[in-house]
């Protein structure tokens, strides 16, 4: 199964790329490249699937 997942990449001025998305706010994370940065929003996104699952928080129905 797939999902898309809106995710919005914010140049830093010190360098590197911030990640977030507006449909998952716990979803936060960084990369020093966009590849890095993408790379990174892999393990967030498990981090933030495995939040949702402890606290009983159903995803977002748009993402579904």
């Amino acid at each position: 199964m797939h999902y898309k997942l809106p995710l919005v990449f914010e140049p830093q001025p010190e360098g590197g790329f911030t990640v977030t998305s507006p449909l998952l706010p716990e979803l936060v994370t960084e990369g020093d490249t966009l590849e890095d940065a993408l790379e990174n929003v892999r393990d967030a996104l498990v981090a933030v699937i495995e939040l949702y699952r402890d606290m009983g928080k159903a995803l977002p129905p748009t993402w579904q």
